[in-house]
């Protein structure tokens, strides 16, 4: 592994999760799957209820090693879209992972209305049915596409994430709290560019489609991603955006370290597809501290106070600043890019 490449964990502190209930909304996605099984091997739990609505997957997943046989496990079937079937499901639940939403770029965008179902309706029926049920943390899971967004896929996000947001000022007195967690590209999980080249290889490709050789992106490993999550249950205050330091990486880079030498077929920018992304706007820094590992960005709201940023955490103090794949001063190499792949940190 190249030194270039810092490998992080994410994992301090830790949450105390014994004896919790706990719900993860789409639990049978990528993150979903490798979070409960993260869970189910450092903590006891009281309840891990795996909230979907897929039952194949959910069948599935009673029937993987490493999952299916523990007892704590709750299979909850049902739709974000329907908040009576997530206020019975949340009933005694103390932590929510809110990880269900329609993720697609162009599916979204051809699909608008089932989008803003999923992605806004959904995030505002768990925001209700969170403080309805008393339940004491929910970390929503954001993605890069909603800084600035440009497709409809990142402006549900958006307002996903505002929502989440102000679900601390409309809990009142209700103990419930919302953070959010925002991140980029998942190397490896369905549906992403890595597991679509690696068929293409397979099946004897000797190309690589890419939209456009200059384009870059975030990339997070799901066990980043999930030990992000969990170190987030620990410092949240609620209202809080989490954003973590993670590496650029060119996609052509990507096919390099996949197919080395390859030859990119260009296809073009799909609708709503950036060249780079963005995880931190300008519009933000203001409200922006760094965390060494990550970065916070604090609301605006009245219920937000000096006295909720962690004693290490240093005011960014820069309006020009913003955090963007290709602005990024770590990136992954062909070289880290083949570890990452070949070691299985996916």
């Amino acid at each position: 592994m190249s030194p270039n490449y810092r490998k992080r964990d994410f994992a301090a502190p830790k949450p105390d999760l014994d004896g919790k209930s706990l719900l993860v909304t789409g639990g049978t996605g990528s993150f979903g799957r490798y979070f409960i099984r993260t869970v189910l091997s450092r903590y006891k739990l009281e309840r891990l209820i795996v909230f979907s609505r897929d039952e194949l997957k959910q069948y599935e997943m009673q029937h993987e090693k490493g999952i299916g046989e523990h007892d704590t496990l709750r299979f909850f079937l049902g739709d974000v879209r329907d908040i009576h079937r997530l206020e019975m499901a949340l009933r005694d639940v103390d932590i929510v992972i809110h990880a269900a939403a329609l993720k697609h770029i162009t599916a979204a965008e051809y699909n608008p209305f089932e989008c803003i179902r999923t992605n806004v309706h959904g995030a505002e029926n768990v925001v209700r049915a969170a403080i309805g049920a008393g339940v004491s943390k929910v970390v929503a899971l954001s993605t890069d596409k909603a800084a600035n967004p440009v497709n409809l896929y990142g402006a549900s996000k958006l307002a996903a994430d505002k929502i989440f947001i102000a679900g601390n000022s409309l809990a009142g007195s209700n103990p419930t709290r919302f953070s959010v967690v925002r991140y980029g590209n998942v190397l490896g999980s369905r549906g992403s560019v890595l597991p679509h080249f690696q068929r293409l290889i397979a099946e004897g490709a000797k190309s690589l489609p890419i939209t456009d050789p200059r384009m870059t992106r975030f990339w997070i490993t799901l066990q980043q991603g999930v030990d992000l999550v969990l170190s987030t249950l620990s410092l949240m205050q609620g209202g809080e955006i989490f954003v973590p330091k993670i590496p650029s990486m060119r996609v052509t880079d990507l096919g390099n370290a996949l197919l080395p030498g390859f030859s990119p077929q260009v296809v073009g920018i799909r609708p709503g597809e950036k060249l780079h992304e963005c995880l931190i706007t300008q519009d933000e820094a203001r409200n922006t501290y760094d965390l060494g590992d990550r970065y916070i960005i604090a609301p605006s709201f009245r219920f937000w106070t000096g006295e909720a940023i962690p004693k290490n955490a240093k005011t960014i103090g820069d309006e020009t600043f913003s955090y963007t794949s290709d602005s990024n001063t770590e990136w992954l190499s062909v070289e880290d890019i083949a570890s990452v792949v070949n070691e299985k940190q996916l």
